[in-house]
């Protein structure tokens, strides 16, 4: 990927690294010179890529943080590690994302797809925001998919009605509407934040998503290569080009336009910040 720029003293943050395309875009952003943290759900599986990824570049500014997601209190406790041992944060890549085929529910109560795949984003990148404004330029990037629907706000946990597509579309949803909010309240500083739909890519999404899994499963073989779908987050975490673009919508490589509601991202992060109790008395929020 030669449009990369050179890396060499940037921190960079990407969740969902043990494989797929978190596993690519640690190894590119590794290959560039940048020091790279890679958040994996277990400590096993981590060590493996960590190691995977030490291998294919050579790289020995590699850490591997093991957190599970589903946890709000994990998603501190990650916050609170990196915080403690890094003074700097240049590039966030929120990844990590699940489809579940059958409802589950978090140690927090809450919907196991909505917190893995948007609310412990959320909490992470206002906890991890102080770090970031010490480190700028920087840019945040949240992974999405064209696959995206409403939000319910009447049933936002699922409890009425549950699906693997319905839970997955509005999470998803939910991460491009914090995406463009978070942009507007970062206006006025050096921070950007963008989302990025990979497109269809070989990855182990779709394992445990019940009948919409195992369709997954056999399309997988025509899907891109997890090295092809990190190409478009990369892309948009270190373009030159995108120096300074924020709330933008990039499908692959390309700005896609995207109507959504203004009302409904703002009541989705008033609703995030009580369920992450980020109430503007924690001070790591601000």
């Amino acid at each position: 990927m030669k449009t990369i720029p050179d890396l060499d003293g940037k921190c960079c943050l990407v969740t969902g690294a043990n494989s797929g395309i978190g596993t690519a875009i640690c190894k590119e952003l590794a290959r560039r010179g940048a020091s790279v943290v890679m958040v994996c759900r277990n400590t096993e599986r981590g060590n493996i890529a960590k190691s995977e990824v030490e291998l294919a570049t050579g790289s020995k500014q590699i850490e591997m943080l093991a957190q599970d997601l589903s946890s709000l209190e994990n998603v501190r406790h990650l916050a609170k590690d990196y915080t403690q041992n890094h003074e700097e944060l240049h590039v966030l890549i929120n990844n990590a994302g699940v489809v579940q085929g059958t409802r589950k529910v978090t140690s927090d109560g809450l919907e196991y797809v909505f917190v893995v795949n948007y609310l412990a984003h959320f909490l992470l990148t206002n906890l991890l925001l102080s770090t970031m404004k010490q480190s700028t330029p920087g840019r945040i990037i949240n992974v999405v998919s064209s696959v995206h629907s409403h939000i319910d706000f009447d049933d936002l946990q699922l409890e009425k009605h549950y699906s693997a597509i319905r839970s997955y579309g509005q999470s998803k949803l939910a991460q491009i509407l914090f995406t463009f909010e978070l942009a507007k309240r970062l206006e006025g500083t050096k921070l950007s934040v963008n989302c990025v739909h990979p497109g269809a890519v070989r990855t182990h999404l779709g394992d445990e998503g019940g009948l919409v899994g195992i369709g997954i499963r056999i399309a997988r073989p025509f899907y891109a290569s997890p090295e092809k779908g990190a190409e478009g987050p990369l892309y948009a975490a270190t373009a030159p080009e995108l120096e300074g673009i924020s709330g933008k919508y990039f499908s692959k490589k390309k700005e896609k336009e995207i109507v959504y509601s203004e009302e409904d991202a703002r009541r989705l992060w008033d609703v995030s910040m009580k369920l992450c109790g980020l109430d503007g008395s924690d001070k790591e929020s601000k």
